[in-house]
């Protein structure tokens, strides 16, 4: 199987892989990581505030969310909500919704059911002692959130938030499933083209492989010093 094993098929494609797929990935990773962290935090604030019809409303979204495969709510959104908005603005057509933009706002929604327990648990690993004393103060829960307990939270947690992060980077090869070409989906369109499978598919694994690894290397550097700082 090694024995006919061609390096030149991947010399030869490393400006597109890196140059058109790593840098879908990479793009998609950070805007979806950035947007399902700060709808993360809003839904943990949601379930802890004690409001009444904020907390169910939070609960079933989250656990809705944890229940569905992605590559299920990929396809769904990006075929669904077209008819959808159609049905909702009484439009002749269904409504156009990019493919990137599809799979941005998919993985922001679905990364955030797990980025809001994340802060959830950081927000509660926060003594209430500083509650009650920003509350002693006159900070009402917004204010307390945002200038007490949030950038403790952050602190504690970030570790945890880059561990999904590092998920979700892997996640987004699952974009194939509406014709996106991130860095996975890159490899593929090679091996099929050359008839290299073996190559490309070696060389991915290898990339993402030093990639998670020497991500996940320093995020367990960055815990040990928060839990000195701690």
């Amino acid at each position: 199987m090694f024995g006919d094993f061609d390096y030149k098929v991947i010399l030869a494609s490393l400006p597109y892989l890196f140059g058109t797929g790593m840098v879908f990935t990479v793009t998609l990773t950070a805007l979806a990581a950035s947007g399902g962290i700060v709808l993360g935090t809003i839904i943990a604030m949601m379930r802890l505030s004690g409001v009444a019809f904020l907390v169910p409303i939070a609960r079933i979204y989250v656990d809705f969310m944890r229940s569905l495969p992605l590559v299920l709510v990929i396809f769904w959104f990006y075929f669904l909500v077209p008819y959808i908005g159609q049905w909702i603005t009484g439009a002749s057509r269904p409504i156009s919704v990019g493919a990137f933009t599809s799979a941005l706002i998919t993985f922001t929604l679905f990364e955030a059911a797990f980025f809001s327990e994340i802060m959830r648990a950081g927000i509660q690993s926060i003594p209430r002692g500083q509650t009650s004393a920003a509350q002693a103060l006159g900070l009402n829960y917004v204010q307390t959130m945002k200038s007490v307990i949030l950038p403790q939270a952050f602190r504690n947690m970030l570790p945890l938030l880059l561990t999904q992060t590092i998920v979700l980077f892997q996640d987004t090869s699952l974009v194939y499933v509406i014709s996106l070409t991130d860095f996975m989906g890159a490899a593929s369109k090679v091996a099929q083209r050359d008839g290299r499978l073996v190559e490309m598919y070696i060389f991915a694994a290898l990339v993402y492989l030093a990639i998670c690894f020497s991500a996940s290397f320093l995020v367990r550097r960055l815990q040990r010093r928060v839990a000195i700082i701690r």
